[in-house]
């Protein structure tokens, strides 16, 4: 088994919300041109997905439009719930 790789210093390690171990590394790699989106289950890399730098606004905004839409669904249910609020 190959060890595992230390986390680059530009990156970010998000843990999965099912728990048991699982998270993704969001690793940049300038020399590349590339940013390395890897899943990872306890300390084993179960794999990797390198997303060109020049795509990368591309994914924000896909992840940002999910989030504003996310929160006009909560919105709408709250209303449905407590009514419309004030203000």
């Amino acid at each position: 088994m190959r060890p595992v790789a230390p986390l680059p210093s530009a990156g970010e390690v998000f843990l999965d919300s099912r728990g048991d171990g699982r998270a993704m590394r969001v690793s940049w790699h300038a020399e590349a041109d590339v940013v390395v989106l890897s899943l990872w289950s306890g300390g084993t890399c179960t794999g990797t997905f390198r997303l060109p730098v020049e795509e990368v606004p591309d994914m924000i905004d896909a992840l940002r439009e999910g989030l504003v839409r996310s929160y006009d669904v909560h919105r709408a249910r709250l209303t449905q719930v407590d009514g419309p609020r004030a203000g």
